[in-house]
């Protein structure tokens, strides 16, 4: 017997955006307050668990099709060679550089590269919590 999960499919199209926006929000106020990569990253991870709770784990990679292993390789790499980045110009490994841009809109901003560290950070935490729900996931 096939069940009917309209209420269910509903709701999570609507609420994996409300924590998408979450996880972005979270990341971007990092800097200043509490959150950052690591909290943006596994808030970020819960949109995929709600995705595959609520769809079957083949339909969310059909209509995703990322190799979650490759994305916390990927977040790794983007984490270590920040840090790297500072050494090539002699400088101790992972010290920050910033600067202030002037946005017409949002006036001034400050960016550094603690914003893709944070970014690598996130990356990893996603790659490495959605690959271990799927690995139980094909253990039940």
């Amino acid at each position: 017997m096939k069940t009917n999960d309209v209420i269910l499919h509903t709701v999570t199209k609507i609420v994996v955006y409300i924590i998408f926006t979450l996880a972005i929000y979270l990341f971007f106020s990092g800097h200043n307050s509490p959150g950052g990569g690591f909290i943006g990253g596994l808030v970020l991870a819960s949109a995929f668990v709600l995705l595959f709770l609520a769809y079957d784990i083949e339909t969310v990679k059909r209509a995703l099709p990322f190799d979650f292993k490759k994305v916390a390789a990927l977040g790794a790499f983007t984490a270590v060679a920040t840090g790297l980045v500072s050494v090539v110009f002699h400088e101790p490994f992972l010290t920050m550089g910033h600067t202030v841009w002037t946005l017409p809109f949002f006036g001034k901003i400050e960016v550094g590269t603690v914003m893709i560290f944070e970014s690598g950070v996130a990356l990893t935490v996603v790659g490495v919590v959605v690959t271990i729900i799927l690995s139980i996931g094909k253990d039940v």
